[in-house]
């Protein structure tokens, strides 16, 4: 991928949306909710006052309505700030 973010943003790729319920229930497309979870792709060089506390490959949260939706060679990406991201699962 030629994407390099800058500063203090980051590349995520969200994770799949739940298709079945945790009873084994099918949840239809309208009903589904927006992923708020994701894997980064690639991170920025972060700023002379807030260096980048993220790392390629970390799971993170993030807020539901958080960063840019971007379309690259048919995958879907986000492109959010640092501070957007909530916390990193470990």
């Amino acid at each position: 991928m030629n994407i390099k973010p800058l500063a203090d943003r980051v590349l995520i790729e969200a994770k799949e949306a739940e298709t079945k319920t945790a009873s084994g229930l099918y949840i239809p497309d309208s009903a589904k909710e927006k992923p708020q979870q994701g894997t980064v792709i690639a991170v920025g060089n972060g700023k002379k006052d807030e260096p980048m506390e993220l790392c390629v490959g970390d799971t993170v949260l993030y807020g539901k309505y958080a960063g840019t939706e971007i379309n690259v060679d048919g995958k879907d990406y986000l492109i959010m700030r640092q501070s957007d991201v909530v916390a990193v699962l470990k």
